[in-house]
């Protein structure tokens, strides 16, 4: 049974939602402060957003007629265009293109969502990937935004919930291996979950089979989600319990994008 896309496009739903309260509030000075992300202003993140969401939006209708999606030479300028607005317009601008998008997204019925079919980097996705690979990037993107106004602020649990059980193909991707070898246990909570870190010549995550290792690593999903995604500093990170290895390791492995 292929997985359903609802539960990633209601995540899609909460995160904008999110984003809007967090956002429209404020004013010139606040939107061209830093945000998580390096080197980006809130706002910057915000143009990011924008121009994401118009490209999801081909990718939408592509998937939906049957036409081949935009090619990477189709995005610079797109995203040329949302760097040279400013600052409160790339904001409110990032919203009208992030709604647009998210209600197509919405208004997709279940003949729509069942024929969707996408081949866009090297992947075959179908609607709930597609929604998966947007959910991924909305969710980490807005807490870069929310967590420079609340330095608290957390990824959102419905997200986390859901990222927690994709992160392989990420830590795969993005991790840069050291050449050290390693393996990890790592104990997740909200939600539970036992995973199998190693590094080497490559970067795998791998569902745990309950077996000792050389290293453990215990900690809240949602911090795990964001060392993946290379935003769990020390600043930012929770209580952890780890032995065998050192967290400043794994941060280098996890470097961001």
């Amino acid at each position: 049974m292929e997985p359903s896309p609802g539960p990633w496009i209601s995540a899609l739903r909460r995160s904008h939602d999110r984003l809007r309260a967090s956002v429209e509030p404020l004013g010139p000075d606040q939107l061209e402060q830093r945000s998580y992300a390096r080197e980006w202003s809130i706002a910057q993140v915000l143009s990011h957003l924008g121009s994401q969401a118009e490209i999801f939006g081909m990718f939408l209708e592509a998937g939906l007629t049957g036409q081949e999606p935009p090619g990477r030479e189709e995005f610079p300028p797109i995203w040329d265009r949302w760097n040279a607005k400013a600052p409160q317009a790339q904001a409110s601008d990032a919203l009208r293109a992030d709604q647009a998008t998210l209600e197509r997204f919405e208004s997709m019925d279940a003949d729509q969502r069942a024929r969707l079919h996408l081949k866009i980097f090297g992947m075959e996705l179908d609607a709930a990937g597609l929604a998966r690979m947007r959910v991924g990037e909305h969710a980490v993107h807005t807490w870069d935004v929310v967590v420079a106004l609340d330095p608290a602020a957390t990824v959102a649990p419905d997200a986390v919930a859901l990222l927690v059980d994709t992160l392989d193909q990420l830590a795969g991707r993005s991790g840069k291996p050291d050449g050290k070898r390693r393996t990890v246990r790592v104990s997740t909570t909200d939600p539970e979950r036992q995973l199998t870190l190693e590094t080497g010549e490559a970067v795998t995550l791998t569902p745990s089979d309950g077996g000792a290792a050389p290293a453990q690593l215990r900690l809240p999903a949602e911090a795990f989600v964001r060392l993946i995604y290379g935003r769990m500093d020390a600043a930012h990170t929770p209580r952890a319990e780890i032995a065998g290895v050192e967290l400043d390791e794994l941060r280098q492995i996890f470097r961001g994008f």
